[in-house]
């Protein structure tokens, strides 16, 4: 599907990616699909969008993927979740090194978004407003960045 999308449009500057679901709930209740579930959608859907779009995207164009917090601060029931997003920073940092053709790659980490939070009838209070967490976004875009986690809080 992915490799589809690349060759029905050509001459891309950039692609950002904010997309994956992953399992979520205590570690006792976790089960092999619910881990298989967030390694297929978010760890590896991601990694596969960069592998196709490293080879598509124009010379010095740049690739975005998204990770989270939970990556780096944990919390109960976020283990499958914790788990792909510390391999998705783990994968940028490497993948960075290998990129040809000018071409970055870098993985941006929001913390809870406001917007999500509320939605969620949660505590927004330690939540970023959705405006602010763009600005990552636009800096792994516009920046020169390659092979770096851009935590979103950074750039208020």
């Amino acid at each position: 599907m992915v490799k589809a999308l690349f060759e029905a449009t050509r001459d891309v500057d950039a692609v950002v990616s904010c997309a994956g679901g992953a399992g979520w709930g205590p570690l006792e209740n976790l089960t092999d699909d619910d881990f298989a579930l967030s390694l297929r959608y978010k760890l590896m859907g991601q990694v596969n969008l960069v592998r196709v779009a490293k080879d598509q995207v124009k010379n010095g164009g740049s690739i975005t993927v998204t990770s989270g917090i939970l990556a780096t601060t944990p919390m109960q029931g976020s283990a499958a979740v914790s788990l792909v997003n510390a391999g998705l920073e783990g994968f940028v940092r490497a993948a960075g090194l290998e990129m040809k053709r000018g071409v970055r790659v870098n993985v941006v980490s929001p913390p809870w978004v406001k917007e999500t939070l509320r939605s969620m009838k949660m505590d927004e209070s330690h939540g970023l407003a959705a405006a602010d967490v763009a600005k990552a976004y636009v800096v792994a875009v516009e920046g020169h960045n390659n092979g770096e986690v851009l935590e979103a809080s950074r750039f208020v």
